[in-house]
């Protein structure tokens, strides 16, 4: 009994006094209380450990050209997460009688499983049932996690407690009067390899052996449509699988759900590169599952994706800190493994659909690891500034989260309209047709439509990077620093309308790189400076 006392006493020690854990505090979340939750409820909690070594360097030699990509091999050996930290997590884990249900050391995660009260109690958090104005319910909270001292720097971060609805899809259906319009009942609209035409994207190739991955944070899509739709434009059918992430799965339901969404991006994705494979990772819709669906596709070792495209997020301010730091840490995984993730950048202008006045950009398209893609209106005449003036505008502005990344130093970035001191990333990096009044051609649940949208742009660029893979026989991985300092004419510069839709305004197009459209949109011919 004593040698057990002490053991019981040495644990104790171990996993005392308490900390915060840094950025994540939680506002309450907006909705109706309904009250606790379930204590004998079972839920499942990623916890985010430190690298092995930091990654920050060896991403920013890539980006210079001064070193290579690393191997798979390599970035596990230098930038995993360590068993050592596991260890402790499981040692914490089983004091609070949590059980360990996975375990990846490429990921940093560790996943705990065990009930309400255990977790309540494990990380110092009160949880209750709200019910959204959508009518979803879901757990939130408030205030901060806390962890015991002895794990401080070792856990990164806590994701799962909370399951509030995190993220956004940037598509918009074409609308008649109380319907959807058809393409062949819309002035302009185009199939998504003849937008690839009029870009100049290369030809001679078509993907093959390269592979597509799309976050999903809900909806599906019917194999039915996918036939039907690549037999109508005459291309091949390319191989598209679906990979569930946290119990999430395909699960078509309506053309006005999420299954436009999802439709959108695995049709415009493939239009452009027929050849390539397209996977398909659907998430639940919480900080936790998206998390989990980007680091599952990034490390994905059977199906490995040379870039990723992300049509979700929403605005700056509704991420915690720890969110936002591991989402770009996650982004820097990719970068170091010759991965290239595009961002829809949002589709309420200046806003992003925020309601204080203030302008805000839109996350994760804001990390300075994610390609931002922001929209354009494409005319057979013209090609200007995604704005309906209606509340729907291409994303972009200035970043309140992160700094002036090095890529961004020698182009002039304009003052935040928020703050004209402020001086943060700029957002979108490129762009390209989005506008749903020149949208695209979308079979989904066996209804055409006409979608536009900033979700149109990310896989279209998606497909673009890689017929460049294939073309240049490599990945060409994080970009960034190559298309900002070239000087070479692979951009269609876009300087007419602007994205305002905050009370406080907004951003407008000018010669060069400006805040709605980036650098401009590429051409095929940017291949030969990737």
């Amino acid at each position: 009994m004593p040698s057990s006392k002490k053991s019981s006493d040495q644990r104790s020690e171990k996993f005392e006094p308490r900390i915060e854990l840094s950025g994540s505090a939680k506002k309450i979340p907006p909705g109706k209380n309904t009250g606790g939750t379930l204590l004998n409820e079972v839920i499942e909690v990623s916890v985010v450990l430190r690298r092995k070594t930091a990654i920050r360097n060896s991403v920013k030699g890539i980006g210079t050209g001064k070193q290579k990509a690393v191997s798979r091999e390599q970035y596990n050996r230098r930038f995993s997460a360590s068993p050592e930290d596991v260890q402790l997590v499981r040692e914490f884990a089983q004091y609070h009688d949590l059980t360990v249900s996975g375990v990846s050391l490429p990921r940093r995660t560790v996943v705990l499983k065990g009930t309400v009260q255990q977790f309540s109690q494990a990380f110092g958090v009160y949880l209750a049932n709200f019910i959204g104005e959508s009518g979803v319910s879901f757990r939130g909270r408030s205030g901060s996690i806390r962890i015991p001292e002895s794990l401080r720097d070792i856990v990164m971060g806590v994701f799962g407690l909370d399951n509030r609805p995190q993220a956004r899809p940037m598509f918009r259906m074409l609308h008649g009067e109380g319907h959807f319009i058809q393409p062949e009942a819309a002035s302009v609209s185009y199939n998504a390899d003849a937008v690839a035409r009029a870009y100049k994207y290369p030809t001679g190739v078509t993907g093959a052996g390269q592979c597509i991955g799309l976050i999903e944070l809900g909806g599906g899509f019917r194999n039915s449509d996918m036939q039907a739709y690549f037999k109508k434009l005459g291309l091949a059918l390319p191989q598209i699988s679906a990979q569930s992430v946290d119990g999430a799965h395909n699960a078509p339901s309506t053309p006005d759900s999420a299954d436009g969404e999802v439709a959108l991006d695995i049709e415009v994705a493939g239009a452009v590169a027929p050849g390539a494979k397209i996977v398909v990772y659907f998430a639940p819709n919480t900080d936790k599952g998206f998390l989990d669906a980007i680091s599952t596709a990034i490390h994905d070792e059977e199906n490995k994706p040379a870039v990723i495209s992300i049509s979700w997020g929403s605005a700056e301010n509704q991420w915690t800190q720890q969110a936002i730091t591991n989402f770009n840490e996650a982004f820097m995984s990719a970068a170091s493994l010759g991965i290239t993730i595009t961002v829809a950048a949002g589709d309420n202008g200046s806003s992003d659909g925020q309601t204080d006045g203030k302008a805000h950009v839109d996350f994760p398209a804001s990390s300075s690891y994610a390609l931002a893609c922001g929209g354009t209106k494409l005319l057979k005449v013209s090609e200007t500034v995604w704005n309906d003036q209606d509340g729907w505008a291409t994303g972009g502005g200035i970043s309140d989260a992160f700094p002036v990344p090095d890529y961004q130093k020698a182009i002039k970035l304009p003052p935040s309209v928020n703050s004209k001191s402020r001086k943060g990333r700029g957002v979108p990096d490129i762009a390209a047709n989005a506008d749903s009044a020149s949208g695209y051609n979308v079979l989904v649940d066996g209804q055409w439509s006409v979608i536009g949208g900033t979700s149109a742009v990310a896989p279209l660029i998606a497909g673009l990077i890689a017929l460049a893979n294939q073309k240049l026989n490599r990945n060409a991985g994080y970009i960034h620093p190559k298309i900002y300092a070239t000087k070479s004419n692979v951009f269609k510069d876009i300087t007419q309308g602007n994205n305002i839709t905050a009370k406080d305004g907004g951003y407008s197009a000018t010669v060069g790189w400006d805040a709605c459209t980036g650098l401009g949109v590429p051409l095929g011919s940017v291949v030969g400076v990737l």
